[in-house]
């Protein structure tokens, strides 16, 4: 899996690795990532210690999203400012002190520096045509500044980046990070040599942090089955995100429901007309996961959300059974696919136990690494069957000696707390451009 084709361009920025014992202060950070954006208060006591953080959600309003990068911006820019004057005690002389602001902007970005990157399209129902091609941290800038807030983007990050950073915070062992929720994506912690995109860059980086984009990730050896094709070929995105559509929240359920339509078409099992199984993304991951994870003798919640959300009542026993086994089925082959990722980051970094031979072979006589993966995302921390079934290929792939050094690490926020870590990180650091090819 080392060979991902990543999605428009690898973020690729300086890592803190140094320098996380000591911060202190309080640092911000603004996650905009689709129709909210959240601004978050993160207060550091040193020595790995975060002592107070606040947060506030904030909707987008829907003409924002379609109209003037000036608009957008000067919108919360305006929202920011109104969360920094929440501060405490705030006089005008400290609500001119600058503040070092995280920002996670999860669009496809090329990256130019750890602090600014230049937006490649707008995706999740976002068109600002004149924001396309402009540097975004410098379009957040120039509207803190109309506002008269006094902030800087120290650090120009997208979720996972976050993730990873929030985790190597709490762990120094962490050297990757993992987000398996409505949708998903991985970064990992690599060597500035070992990126072709940086040889013969200057560089003070050691490590850089390699933003993957798996969920882009294609290749034929991938079980891809007739309900994927038609899932994406009835998607928005058809030809785009075919890793992400076969693992993670937002398209489960969808392949649970085509395969009990076929079903249905095929066997009868459900009786005449059926509508609302017809109907695409109406069975949610969520309920599916229900479904799936249903104890009872009977399958009540299995016959209870057949009823309440495919309007498809009475199904006998032996159907709710077969029900439970589709949804078993495929998430079993999502927490697999997921478990193969995770290991192919291992194995591109030498931290699976092989000590580089190829074939997967395990060696005796390499000691192992602590290894830590940070993992967030409500599929991975909610749904207890895919987590069993992703530990459990765990162990296949790597081997019992070798998956007991590795840890999946659960965090929380990454996006938003993680973003102001390394502000904190980068709040005094020269910014270390790498002009990505």
């Amino acid at each position: 899996m080392h060979a991902i084709v990543v999605f428009a361009s690898a973020l690729i920025m300086k890592f803190g690795l140094l320098g996380w014992m000591s911060e202190k202060g309080i640092y911000y950070a603004l996650d905009l990532g689709g129709t909210n954006f959240r601004v978050l208060r993160v207060q550091l006591g040193g020595q790995r210690s975060i002592l107070e953080t606040d947060v506030e959600r904030q909707p987008i309003p829907q003409h924002l999203m379609t109209s003037t990068s000036e608009d957008l911006f000067d919108f919360i820019a305006s929202s920011l400012k109104e969360f920094v004057e929440k501060e405490g005690d705030v006089s005008d002389t400290t609500l001119m002190r600058r503040r070092e602001l995280g920002f996670t902007f999860s669009f496809p970005v090329k990256q130019t520096s750890v602090s600014t990157g230049i937006l490649i399209k707008w995706t999740k129902g976002f068109g600002i045509e004149d924001t396309v091609g402009r540097e975004v941290s410098e379009c957040l800038e120039q509207a803190m500044a109309r506002k008269g807030l006094n902030m800087r983007v120290a650090a120009l990050v997208n979720d996972t980046v976050g993730t990873l950073a929030l985790g190597h915070y709490h762990d120094p062992d962490t050297i990757a990070a993992v987000i398996i929720g409505t949708g998903t994506n991985a970064c990992y912690l690599e060597r500035t040599d070992a990126i072709i995109k940086c040889q013969g860059l200057l560089t003070t980086s050691g490590g850089m942090v390699v933003n993957m984009e798996w969920g882009n990730f294609w290749s034929s050896h991938l079980p891809r089955t007739s309900y994927d094709i038609e899932l994406d070929a009835d998607s928005p995105n058809p030809n785009d995100q075919g890793f992400e559509k076969m693992i993670s929240g937002m398209y489960l359920g969808d392949i649970v429901r085509r395969v009990i339509l076929r079903m249905s078409h095929e066997a009868d099992i459900f009786g005449d007309a059926l509508p609302k199984l017809s109907m695409p993304f109406i069975l949610r991951t969520p309920l599916m996961a229900e479904m799936h994870e249903d104890d009872s003798p009977e399958l009540t919640e299995v016959a209870r959300i057949l009823k309440d959300t495919l309007e498809i009542p009475d199904v006998p026993s032996k159907v709710r059974k077969l029900v439970v086994k589709v949804c078993d089925v495929v998430t079993r082959r999502a927490a697999r696919l997921a478990a193969a990722g995770i290991v192919g980051i291992l194995k591109k970094i030498g931290r699976d136990g092989s000590g580089g031979i190829t074939g997967g072979r395990s060696r005796s006589d390499i000691k192992m690494k602590r290894t830590v993966v940070a993992i967030e995302g409500g599929l991975y921390t909610s749904y207890t069957m895919f987590r069993e079934y992703l530990h459990e290929a765990m162990k296949e792939i790597l081997g019992e000696e070798a998956a007991q050094h590795v840890t999946l690490m659960v965090t929380e926020d990454g996006s938003g707390v993680g973003a102001a870590l390394l502000a904190a990180t980068h709040s005094s650091d020269p910014v270390d451009n790498v002009q990505l090819l």
